[in-house]
Protein backbone atom coordinates (compact mmCIF):
# COMPACT_ATOMS: atom_id res chain seq x y z
CA UNK A 1 0.00 0.00 0.00
CA UNK A 2 1.25 3.88 -0.83
CA UNK A 3 2.27 6.18 1.78
CA UNK A 4 0.92 9.01 0.40
CA UNK A 5 1.28 12.70 2.14
CA UNK A 6 -2.14 12.50 3.14
CA UNK A 7 -2.51 8.99 4.04
CA UNK A 8 -5.74 8.03 6.07
CA UNK A 9 -5.39 7.06 9.51
CA UNK A 10 -6.97 3.63 10.43
CA UNK A 11 -10.08 5.66 11.66
CA UNK A 12 -10.67 7.34 8.56
CA UNK A 13 -10.30 3.84 6.72
CA UNK A 14 -12.60 2.65 8.65
CA UNK A 15 -15.29 5.45 8.37
CA UNK A 16 -14.55 5.26 4.32
CA UNK A 17 -14.97 1.47 4.82
CA UNK A 18 -18.60 2.02 6.20
CA UNK A 19 -19.20 4.43 3.75
CA UNK A 20 -18.10 2.31 0.70
CA UNK A 21 -20.43 -0.65 2.45
CA UNK A 22 -23.20 1.81 3.10
CA UNK A 23 -23.37 2.92 -0.80
CA UNK A 24 -22.72 -0.43 -1.93
CA UNK A 25 -26.19 -1.17 -0.48
CA UNK A 26 -27.65 2.30 -1.62
CA UNK A 27 -26.45 1.00 -5.15
CA UNK A 28 -28.37 -2.65 -5.07
CA UNK A 29 -26.94 -5.38 -6.71
CA UNK A 30 -27.72 -5.04 -10.05
CA UNK A 31 -25.97 -1.38 -9.76
CA UNK A 32 -23.02 -2.42 -7.39
CA UNK A 33 -20.44 -3.27 -10.66
CA UNK A 34 -21.32 0.09 -12.07
CA UNK A 35 -20.97 2.16 -8.95
CA UNK A 36 -17.73 0.47 -8.15
CA UNK A 37 -16.12 0.91 -11.62
CA UNK A 38 -17.30 4.77 -11.48
CA UNK A 39 -15.98 5.33 -7.85
CA UNK A 40 -12.72 3.34 -8.99
CA UNK A 41 -12.70 6.29 -12.28
CA UNK A 42 -13.40 9.32 -9.96
CA UNK A 43 -10.70 7.73 -7.71
CA UNK A 44 -8.16 7.71 -10.31
CA UNK A 45 -8.45 10.44 -11.81
CA UNK A 46 -7.97 12.76 -7.85
CA UNK A 47 -5.11 10.36 -8.03
CA UNK A 48 -3.70 11.52 -10.62
CA UNK A 49 -1.16 8.71 -11.51
CA UNK A 50 -1.64 5.95 -13.84
CA UNK A 51 1.03 3.72 -12.75
CA UNK A 52 0.17 4.40 -9.19
CA UNK A 53 -3.65 3.19 -9.88
CA UNK A 54 -2.26 0.12 -11.29
CA UNK A 55 -0.29 -0.59 -8.58
CA UNK A 56 -3.47 -0.55 -6.34
CA UNK A 57 -5.62 -3.10 -8.90
CA UNK A 58 -2.48 -4.92 -8.49
CA UNK A 59 -2.37 -5.21 -4.59
CA UNK A 60 -6.33 -4.98 -4.35
CA UNK A 61 -6.31 -8.43 -6.40
CA UNK A 62 -4.03 -10.43 -4.07
CA UNK A 63 -5.65 -12.67 -2.17
CA UNK A 64 -9.16 -12.61 -3.36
Amino acid sequence: MSHAPHALTLTGLEKVYDRLATAIDQAGTDKTELFLVKLALLNAQALGDAAQFEHHVEVALQNL
